[in-house]
C-alpha cells in the first residue's frame, strides 16, 4: 500500500475544477473524515485517470458538490456532525445534484444499515476496509449508466426543448431535476426563484394525478410562451415533463402554412382567435377594421367555414397540435 504520509491532499475545490477541461476519465468526489482513506482512493482513482476532489465533512461534501457537479460521488456513511446518509438526502433533495450517483463506503454492513444507504439514495455501497479494485469496477458501471442518462436530458435543450421531472407528495411539488435551459425557462416564465415549482404547474399535475386529461400547459411572458406537456412517469414514479419555448411569429407562420393563408390573413386568424375585435385587430396590426374584414372573410373561405367562431375554434385546435 503506498504511504499516505508523503505528501498532504490538496482538498481545494479550485484545484480539481482547474483539471476538469482535461478530464479523462471524469471526476469523482470522495467524502470520509479519514485521511488514510481519503488517500487511498485518491491514489487508485488518479491512477486510473479520474480527476479527484474531496471532502472530509457533510457540509463540505454538499458545498463541492454543487460547485463542481461531480460524476459521481464516494460517501461515507458514518461521519461526525452532517452523516454520509443525511447529505445523501439533501444530494437528492437538490434539483442540481439529484443526478449524481451516490455510492456509500460503510463499515455497517447489517440489512437496515444497507436499506438505509439505498433509502437515502446511495445506487450502490462497498464496505470497509475499502478495496479499491471494487471501488473502481462499481464506479465504472454506475458512472456509464449516469453519462448516458445526462446526455438523453441534455440532448432535448439542444433542440429548445427542456426537462424536469417533479415529484409530488403531501400536497407539495418538488423539482427532481431539470436541465439546465428549464432552470432558465422556469424563473423566468412564472417568476420564481429557482429550484421552486410554480404554483400554476403543481397545480396541473395535481390535475393529471387526480386522473383528469389535461391539456398542455401554457404561460405566456410578452411575445413568447412557454408549453408544458406531460410525457407520463419515472422509473422512480416521478412526473415527467417536456418545455418547450413558442414565440408568437412562430405559431403565426404555422398557421398560415397549416391552412394556406397569407402572412396577414394568419395574423389576423391569431388575433381572432386570441378574442380581439376587428378595431382591435386594425390597432395591433395597423390596419382599418374594414381592412380586417376583408382579411377574414378571405379567411372564412379558406377554412371553409362561416362564422368567427368557427375560424377562431379551427386556430385554437392547430394552436393545441403544435403545442404537442
Amino acid at each position: 500500500m503506498p504511504s499516505t504520509e508523503a505528501r498532504p491532499l490538496d482538498l481545494s475545490p479550485e484545484r480539481a475544477l482547474s483539471a476538469a477541461p482535461a478530464r479523462r476519465a471524469g471526476l469523482v468526489l470522495i467524502v470520509d473524515d479519514v485521511p488514510d482513506n481519503l488517500a487511498l482512493l485518491h491514489d487508485a482513482l488518479d491512477a486510473a485517470g479520474y480527476t479527484v476532489l474531496v471532502a472530509t465533512d457533510g457540509a463540505s461534501a454538499l458545498l463541492r458538490a454543487a460547485q463542481a457537479d461531480p460524476d459521481i460521488v464516494l460517501l461515507d456513511a458514518v461521519m461526525p456532525g452532517l452523516d454520509g446518509f443525511e447529505v445523501a438526502r439533501r444530494l437528492r433533495a437538490g434539483p442540481e445534484t439529484a443526478h449524481i450517483p451516490i455510492v456509500f463506503m460503510t463499515g455497517l454492513t447489517e440489512t437496515e444499515h444497507v436499506l438505509a444507504a439505498f433509502e437515502a439514495g446511495g445506487v450502490d455501497y462497498v464496505t470497509k476496509p475499502i478495496r479499491p479494485a471494487e471501488v473502481l469496477a462499481r464506479i465504472a458501471v454506475h458512472m456509464h449508466a449516469a453519462r448516458q442518462a445526462r446526455q438523453a436530458r441534455n440532448a432535448l435543450d439542444a433542440y429548445g426543448h427542456a426537462t424536469i421531472a417533479l415529484r409530488l407528495s403531501d400536497g407539495e411539488a418538488r423539482l427532481v431535476w431539470q436541465t439546465p435551459l428549464a432552470r432558465r425557462w422556469l424563473p423566468g416564465y412564472f417568476d420564481v426563484a429557482p429550484d421552486v415549482v410554480p404554483a400554476e404547474l403543481r397545480r396541473w399535475l395535481e390535475a393529471a394525478q387526480a386522473g383528469r386529461d389535461v391539456r398542455p400547459l401554457a404561460t405566456v411572458r410578452g411575445p413568447c410562451q412557454l408549453v408544458a406537456t406531460l410525457q407520463g412517469r419515472t422509473v422512480d414514479d416521478d412526473w415527467l415533463v417536456v418545455l418547450r419555448e413558442v414565440s408568437d411569429a412562430a405559431t403565426v407562420e404555422a398557421t398560415m402554412l397549416a391552412f394556406g393563408l397569407t402572412m396577414r390573413e394568419s395574423e389576423v386568424l391569431y388575433w381572432v382567435a386570441k378574442g380581439k375585435t376587428n378595431r382591435d385587430i386594425g390597432d395591433i396590426l395597423g390596419s382599418s377594421p374594414a381592412t380586417v374584414k376583408k382579411h377574414l372573410e378571405r379567411v372564412y373561405e379558406k377554412l371553409g367555414v362561416e362564422t368567427r367562431t368557427a375560424a377562431a375554434a379551427m386556430a385554437l385546435h392547430k394552436v393545441r397540435e403544435l403545442a404537442t
